[in-house]
């Protein structure tokens, strides 16, 4: 399930927010502008499927969602760590990618989790909301919104990535670098299935 986490723009000393309720989470991140959705969950889909079997198991998601939106491409992203001795260098190559602050002038930035997870970060009017999403959840962070994105040390994850523009990912980095003040995608997943694992 997803978690919201939000503190000051100063520094994660200070919680705001915490919160794995759906219903708090949508509340918190309307107002921002971010869409927020639960998908149903293919069970049946491997967590490393290719791009024909995830756009055949959520056909009529991803047809509805580019409809109400325009999307013009739609692609499957996805990263695990296996036999492929080239992993580590693209693993850490596609994390350095992302998690520098950053916005998108021309697009939303639209994922949904297939599998695995993964960390967005807001950096929106004076706080930092970390969303840590999980398969079964579609995140929309608008354009213009600053934010950064961790997939962790080991990146694994599947996401189905929407975009209006037919370039795909274009971003435009602050040059901040608050991203490193922050608990990074790691400490937050630890920190998560610690409390699931108590509940």
């Amino acid at each position: 399930m997803t978690l919201l986490t939000t503190w000051p723009e100063s520094g994660p000393g200070t919680l705001l927010r915490r919160t794995a309720d759906p219903v708090e989470i949508a509340a918190a991140l309307e107002p921002l502008g971010v869409r927020y959705e639960r998908w149903p969950v293919r069970e049946d889909v491997p967590a490393d499927a290719d791009s024909e079997t995830v756009f055949a198991a959520y056909g009529p998601q991803i047809d509805r969602l580019t409809a109400e939106e325009g999307f013009t491409t739609v692609d499957v992203l996805g990263l695990y760590p296996g036999d492929d001795p080239e992993y580590p260098v693209r693993a850490k190559a596609a994390r350095e990618k992302f998690l520098q602050e950053h916005t998108h002038d021309d697009d939303d930035e639209v994922r949904f989790f297939v599998s695995g997870s993964g960390v967005f970060y807001l950096h929106v009017g004076g706080e930092v909301h970390a969303v840590y999403c999980e398969k079964g959840d579609l995140l929309g962070v608008p354009r213009g919104t600053t934010h950064w994105f961790d997939m962790g040390t080991r990146p694994s994850f599947t996401a189905i990535r929407f975009f209006h523009e037919e370039d795909g990912w274009i971003a435009t980095f602050t040059g901040s670098a608050i991203a490193s003040r922050f608990p990074d995608y790691d400490t937050v997943a630890a920190g998560y299935e610690q409390e699931k694992g108590a509940a």
